[in-house]
């Protein structure tokens, strides 16, 4: 793994808040920031589905605190197959690091029916790991992911604050691209989620509109609320 230092690595801010609060961040910060482009009418949907091994890594190292862990998934956005992508998150100390690989349609329908050999070809190192993984500690799809996210960007410091509502669980299959998948809210109807990722530097403007302390998300995470909900379990 990379030092902590290196420019790959950024910091990640998380924040459960309320929709009233979201409504007052966004008007304080509305003059400074811009909408990512990718958005369409200000959002779009995303939908990741993360793998874990035999032994439940991810989340048990997750609910354990373990400093330096990682996770994988599969990525789409708006249910379509127009953008896919093998991603892995890897956590080090207070820094996050993603690494991410194209994947064509066929690719994630072949590893979704369990047929990763092909990932032994890709010049990609990320999808030769995966494959070494799937292989030798049995990683295998857990849960769906879903929610909508309200994306904006900050250029000094390259700061991203995004907005992400109505997160829920994917029931009864993997099947990334469709869209009436059955799926259960892990939240209450007013709460959302606020992200902060930053990589230099958190400017003073920014750092003003942050919510208080005690709504910073320090043990659960989308994938473990949603992990959870799944799975009947009680944390």
């Amino acid at each position: 793994m990379k030092n902590e230092n290196s420019p790959n690595y950024r910091h990640e801010l998380k924040f459960r808040i309320s929709e009233l609060e979201k409504a007052k961040i966004i008007a304080r910060i509305a003059d400074i920031v811009s909408l990512d482009t990718n958005a369409v009418n200000g959002q779009y949907m995303i939908r990741s589905l993360y793998f874990d091994d035999i032994w439940n890594s991810a989340y048990e190292e997750k609910m354990s605190g373990i400093a330096s862990r990682r996770k994988y998934r599969i990525r789409v956005y708006n249910c379509s197959d127009g953008q896919i992508k093998l991603e892995k998150k890897s956590k080090q100390g207070n820094y996050i690091c993603k690494e991410a690989a194209n994947l064509s349609r066929e690719e994630a329908d072949k590893i979704l029916a369990g047929d990763y050999v092909f990932l032994r070809r890709r010049e990609e190192a990320l999808c030769r790991e995966f494959y070494a993984e799937c292989m030798t500690s049995v990683m295998r799809p857990k849960v769906i992911v879903d929610y909508e996210r309200i994306p904006y960007v900050y250029e000094a410091g390259t700061v991203r604050i995004t907005f992400d509502m109505n997160v829920r669980a994917g029931m009864l299959s993997y099947d990334l691209f469709d869209k009436s998948l059955p799926a259960i809210g892990v939240l209450t109807p007013e709460e959302l989620i606020m992200e902060v990722k930053y990589t230099e530097f958190l400017p003073q403007i920014i750092r003003n509109i942050l919510p208080p302390e005690n709504s910073e998300l320090t043990a659960a995470s989308k994938y473990v609320l949603c992990y959870e909900k799944k799975y009947g379990i009680i944390s």
